[in-house]
């Protein structure tokens, strides 16, 4: 039976990392597809989605302010059934206005053509199948350092508290050049993917930051970190008194972690 959300009309949004992983979730029934399904039937009505996706790399901050996002199939060589996929939620441009005030300290520029990627649609279209809210995407400032971004998602916070729900889209573990297309994984890509877990519970975002000091694993979970630093917003997110929980915690594709988590109630 569909559950019925209920507006937000108190306290703060949650905060969710979610990993995306094959683009074919989008279509293909299986555990993390469901798990997605599930966790967004339990999600409070939120009056706006902001997507920090790993496909989204720009020189400078930008947030997408069309009023109608288009789909961008940025990807190749899957089916076509897969490019017939439609998410026609309508833009924020709004709310993309009110995170260029919020955020002080990096210049938030508008980009009033930008529509959603997969690490946006494929998610949103599981959570949200009725795509009747609103949603935008930030860009990640390939020139900034890790502490950076971290510094950028906590100006985030205040947006939170008025309804706005902030969806952060990657993998924790990520190497293309070492994936395998069956449901397997190395044991040094699980291993390192449970580290990354006892840190988040530990919250000791200051060794999660600086991942490359966790050693050998890291370089070969992290070779680019467009996939991991979506986690680093999520995680600045966290307030001190709120509970973390995970879901669709596995290792996919041999070197792809597709653990996700929710902060707050």
């Amino acid at each position: 039976m569909a559950v019925e959300r209920q507006s937000n009309n108190s306290g703060a949004m949650p905060v969710l990392f979610v990993g995306h992983g094959n683009p074919m979730n989008a279509i293909e029934d299986g555990d993390f597809s469901r798990a997605w399904t599930h966790e967004g039937s339990l999600l409070p009505r939120p009056l706006a989605i902001l997507c920090i996706s790993a496909h989204w790399e720009s020189d400078g901050t930008f947030v997408g302010a069309t009023a109608k996002p288009e789909m961008i199939y940025d990807f190749y060589g899957f089916p076509d059934e897969l490019f017939k996929v439609i998410y026609p939620s309508p833009g924020a441009p709004d709310w993309a206005d009110r995170v260029r005030k919020t955020v002080t300290g990096t210049k938030v520029k508008a980009d009033p053509e930008r529509g959603l990627d997969h690490g946006a649609w494929v998610i949103l279209h599981r959570m949200f199948p009725k795509a009747d809210i609103p949603v935008f995407q930030m860009s990640l400032d390939r020139r900034k350092r890790p502490q950076e971004h971290y510094d950028l998602g906590r100006q985030l916070m205040p947006l939170r508290e008025n309804g706005l729900l902030i969806i952060c889209s990657g993998n924790m573990v990520h190497n293309l050049a070492l994936m395998t297309w069956s449901d397997s994984a190395f044991s040094w890509a699980t291993d390192f993917d449970r580290e990354l877990a006892r840190l988040i519970e530990k919250r000791d975002h200051k060794a999660l930051i600086n991942y490359p000091a966790l050693g050998e694993s890291a370089r070969k979970a992290i070779p680019t970190n467009e996939h991991y630093l979506p986690m680093l917003y999520a995680l600045s997110l966290q307030r001190k008194d709120e509970s973390l929980r995970f879901f669709a915690d596995r290792v996919t594709l041999g070197s792809m972690s597709m653990r996700s988590f929710r902060i707050g109630s």
